[in-house]
Formats: structure tokens, C-alpha cells, sequence
């Protein structure tokens, strides 16, 4: 007989589960007591969010989903910024919730939350475990779930009593997540076979190294030219010739007029939804539908918003692999992928902004010194639009960064990637509104050893939201400047190490330093207020 916690533990390392990341709290007291002596190592963090946002970001590196621990109530409301990230990135994610006791259910006990009504909409499933003997069940429908069709998050509450129970269960195997199986290509094949102006473009999830290396070598043998979807930039080496830019906020303007032109769009496990379609301007669906082979492992993805002409439900990396093994006699394209090419490299020579501190040559310098494995996170702001316009991805697996656009995410992120990763360096770039948001999770990083580099762009403001106000508001300034404080200061508070840079000439040695110091770094970067985004500065927003 074993209570419930020891039970959800042993089946938790059955699945393969090496480190969940968890705040603790008394409803779920009888699963931290599983995790006791189960071998799973158990990260301790200081938010909510935090620790769903490092499960998240442990998924996206190990392919497997995340796994964390929250309390009732506010903790799992503190956890939803996080679900939120791994559904709109299609990561496999599963959160344990404490929950009330059983027999106190709808009296509006202490913290009693519903939590299918909460998440219902926020996650691919969610449900509650009444019986302790159904745990083994449950979890390992929350790994297939998790992992098949379109991967996302899942949620489990746990009420206290059914955790703190005993019952005598027989274990499960791990589970195998079913997966559509890839099709016949050749009609693919054949509708590219007729295209004048094709343009790959590629997204979701469930690549890989293979996949990467799979999907450059089809593309430059044929001369195809490809566009990732919005950071997704690690998907191909970036140094390829069939690499023409990513799909982003502030895209390049060929790029776009490319996707806008082509005679047919190949979509690789991508949705092509608004931040990849210009807002939908670029291409409408509501007005025009273009040429499209649209492959998802979803069927509920195929033909939602885009009525493909052909549609494969199948693994974008599986199909992808298919293509790579074919020996297909194709046109190509080559002067087309060429001119990609060409558009893309005008497009990353960086243009000067601003200051003393120019973010274009930080991001230069990160591109020029870090070795091909390196990790870069980030979350969201105006900030990231630097670091994904100059930086070039070599290697799958190296950049984390939410689709979903979440501030405060690049932190806990790279504290998550430092502990799957302790031989690589990592680092984050975040703005000061961004790093605010989750910067608590320094003592995380301190206790369990991480180590990562945090590079804070410091311009006092929430700067794309600044620069959008300039644009519709100009000189009503309302909501948006910010008091900082002395963030090297606060990193050696922590006990890590600090460095503010206030001239460019600072910065490689001041990153030297950091990447060698063996402990969380953190670089200031005081950069000058008038500098908004890559394109924009207060004078010409």
C-alpha cells in the first residue's frame, strides 16, 4: 500500500520524469513526500509562473513534457502565464494542482477553485483525480494527451485527501503518444513540381537536430527557399543558403512581399497564423486563399483558417525526414532561393540607433564570440526585435523564446536551460520591464546552481509599447516610463555577479567575465531612452 504522492512519483519516474520545478504548498503536501525519495530532482522556485514557464522551456530542450507543482487558488492562477505560453507554442507541458479536500467541495472553500471551468479553454485537458487507485490512469492519459496530435499543456488537480489516501495500484508502462503516420508524398512533390515562386515556411513544435539538418539538406539540393515561422529561428542553421528570415513582428519588408508573391506556400507543421501573416494583412484569409501544402500533425489545424490544397496530417519533422531520403529530379530554384538569400543578408546589417550603447553591436558580438550550442532566451519587448534580426542561429534546440509573446519569460527559461545544460553557456536577453517580471528567480537560479548570463536592456521604459504610443499618441506620454534599480547591484545581492556597461567598449569584457564567473550573471546595459526598436528611435517613431 502506498499513499497517493508516493504513487503519482513512482509513476512520474516510470515516464521518464528526471526534475519537475514546483512552489510548495499543503495541498499537495503528500506528493512533495513522494518526491522525497523517488530520485526526481524537485527545483524550488519563487513564483507560479516561474516554474511553469521553466517547465515549459525543460520541454522545448528535452522533447518530453514539462512538469510542475502548484497549490490551489492563487498559485494556480500564478501558473496560468505559463500554460498559456505552452499552448500557444504547442509544447507539452503537465501541471499538478493541489486541490480542496473532496468532501468540501462547493462551499467556496479555502482557496477552492474549479479548475476545469479555469483552464477549459486555456489547455488541451484538464481534469480531477477522485479515486487514489485512478492516479496511474490519469497520468499517463496526461503524457499521451500532452504529446500527441498537436503537443500542449494539461492540467490535473489533486484533491489533498485523495493524495494523502492509500491504495494498493499496479503501475503502468510508459506510454507510446500516437502519430498520424506520413502519407504518400508524392502528390506534394508534384504540386511543387509546377511552382515558379515556391517559399517553404516552417513552425510548431516537435522538431529536432535530425529534422534541422533533414530540412536544410532538401532545401538547398532543391534550391527552395525557407522562412521560419515567429522564433523559430533555431529550425535551420541560419548560415544556410536556403535560409531567407523569419516571419516576425517586425519583419523584413522582401520577406514579406516574398510570402505575398509566392505561387506556392509550403507550410511545415507551422499555422501560419497573424504574427507569420502580417497580421493577416499580408495574406488574408478572409479575402483570398493562397496556394498552399499545408502538413500538421493536428487535423484540427488543416483547413481552419486556410484552405490548403493539399493537406497532410502528419509530423512536419517526419515529413520532412521523408522528403530528404527522396531522390526527386525537381526544376529548382535556385536563383530564387539566391535572391532570398541576398534579401535576408541586407537585411542583418545592423543599422546604427542611438547612444553609447548600441544593442546591434551587443548582438553582433554575441553572434561573433558564442560557440554554435549556445542557448539564447528572451521573453517579449522591443528588445527582441534586436536579437532576432542580428543573431544567427546554427544549431536546433538553442533558442527559447515565447511564441506567445510573455513578458518575463527569457529568466526562468535560461535558469531552466543552465540546469539541463550545466556545460553550455547560456544566456538571456531581457528588457528592464521583462526581467522585472520574473527577476525573483535569481535565488532559484543561486540555489540549484544555474548559471546563466542575463543581459538587461535597461532604456527606463516599456519601450514597444512607448514606441506604439509615439505612433498613435504622440508627445502623451501615459503608463510607460519606468524607475529601475541598480540591477548589477541586485544580481551580487543574490550572490551572483554583476556588471553595468555604460560604453560599448565595455560590453565583450564584461561578457568574458560573465560567461567565465561560474555563477548567475548579470550585464546592465544603460542604453540611451531615445532607442526604440531596430527601425525606430523617439525622432522617427
Amino acid at each position: 500500500m502506498r499513499h497517493g504522492g508516493q504513487i503519482l512519483a513512482d509513476e512520474l519516474a516510470t515516464h521518464g520524469v528526471r526534475r519537475v520545478f514546483s512552489v510548495p504548498g499543503e495541498s499537495f503536501l503528500a506528493a512533495l513526500d513522494g518526491l522525497f525519495d523517488s530520485g526526481i530532482q524537485n527545483v524550488v522556485c519563487r513564483h507560479e509562473g516561474g516554474a511553469a514557464m521553466m517547465a515549459e522551456a525543460t520541454a522545448k530542450l528535452t522533447g518530453r513534457p514539462g512538469v510542475a507543482f502548484v497549490t490551489r487558488g492563487p498559485g494556480a492562477t500564478n501558473a496560468s502565464s505559463g500554460l498559456h505560453v505552452a499552448m500557444q507554442d504547442s509544447t507539452p507541458l503537465i501541471l499538478f494542482v493541489g486541490q480542496i479536500a473532496r468532501g468540501h467541495r462547493d462551499r467556496e472553500a479555502f482557496q477552492e477553485v474549479d479548475y476545469r471551468a479555469l483552464f477549459g479553454s486555456l489547455v488541451k485537458w484538464v481534469a480531477e483525480v477522485d479515486q487514489t487507485e485512478r492516479l496511474p490512469e490519469y497520468v499517463a492519459r496526461a503524457f499521451s494527451v500532452a504529446q500527441s496530435g498537436r503537443p500542449g499543456p494539461v492540467v490535473l488537480a489533486l484533491p489533498e485527501d485523495m493524495l494523502s489516501a492509500h491504495a494498493d495500484t499496479v503501475g503502468r508502462p510508459p506510454v507510446e503518444s500516437p502519430q498520424p503516420a506520413v502519407p504518400d508524398l508524392d502528390p506534394v512533390v508534384e504540386r511543387l513540381r509546377g511552382a515558379e515562386r515556391p517559399l517553404v515556411v516552417v513552425g510548431g513544435s516537435g522538431w529536432s537536430a535530425d529534422a534541422a539538418a533533414d530540412l536544410t539538406r532538401w532545401a538547398e539540393r532543391h534550391g527552395l527557399p525557407v522562412a521560419v515561422s515567429f522564433r523559430r529561428q533555431d529550425y535551420i542553421d541560419n548560415r544556410s543558403a536556403a535560409y531567407a528570415g523569419d516571419l516576425n513582428v517586425g519583419p523584413n519588408p522582401k520577406l514579406m512581399a516574398r510570402l505575398q508573391g509566392a505561387d506556392l506556400i509550403v507550410a511545415l507543421g507551422t499555422r501560419l497564423g497573424d504574427i507569420a501573416t502580417g497580421g493577416y494583412e499580408t495574406l488574408d484569409p478572409a479575402t483570398e486563399t493562397p496556394a498552399l501544402v499545408h502538413v500538421h500533425p493536428s487535423a484540427s489545424e488543416l483547413n481552419r483558417v486556410w484552405s490548403a490544397e493539399i493537406a497532410v496530417q502528419a509530423r512536419a519533422a517526419d515529413v520532412v525526414a521523408a522528403l530528404a531520403a527522396r531522390d526527386d529530379d525537381l526544376p529548382g530554384w535556385h536563383s530564387h532561393q539566391a535572391a532570398a538569400r541576398a534579401n535576408y543578408e541586407a537585411w542583418i546589417r545592423p543599422r546604427s540607433t542611438p547612444g553609447e550603447v548600441k544593442l546591434e553591436e551587443v548582438i553582433a558580438h554575441l553572434d561573433d564570440v558564442l560557440p554554435d550550442d549556445a542557448i539564447l532566451t528572451n521573453g517579449a519587448g522591443n528588445y527582441a526585435a534586436f536579437l532576432h534580426r542580428y543573431y544567427r542561429w546554427r544549431q536546433y534546440g538553442t533558442q527559447l523564446a515565447p511564441t506567445s509573446g510573455s513578458m518575463g519569460y527569457g529568466f526562468p527559461a535560461a535558469i531552466a536551460a543552465s540546469i539541463e545544460h550545466p556545460d553550455r553557456d547560456v544566456v538571456c536577453l531581457a528588457g528592464d520591464g521583462c526581467f522585472q517580471m520574473t527577476l525573483n528567480e535569481c535565488s532559484t537560479a543561486i540555489q540549484c546552481g544555474a548559471r546563466p548570463v542575463v543581459i538587461v536592456c535597461d532604456n527606463g521604459r516599456y519601450g514597444t509599447i512607448r514606441m506604439h504610443q509615439e505612433r498613435h499618441y504622440p508627445g502623451r506620454v501615459s503608463g510607460t516610463e519606468l524607475v529601475n534599480p541598480d540591477f548589477a547591484v541586485l544580481a551580487r545581492s543574490y550572490g551572483g555577479k554583476g556588471w553595468t556597461v555604460t560604453e560599448q567598449a565595455s560590453f565583450a569584457p564584461a561578457l568574458a567575465e560573465a560567461r567565465a564567473c561560474g555563477t548567475l550573471a548579470i550585464i546592465h546595459l544603460k542604453l540611451d531612452p531615445r532607442m526604440l526598436s531596430t527601425g525606430t528611435d523617439l525622432e522617427t517613431a
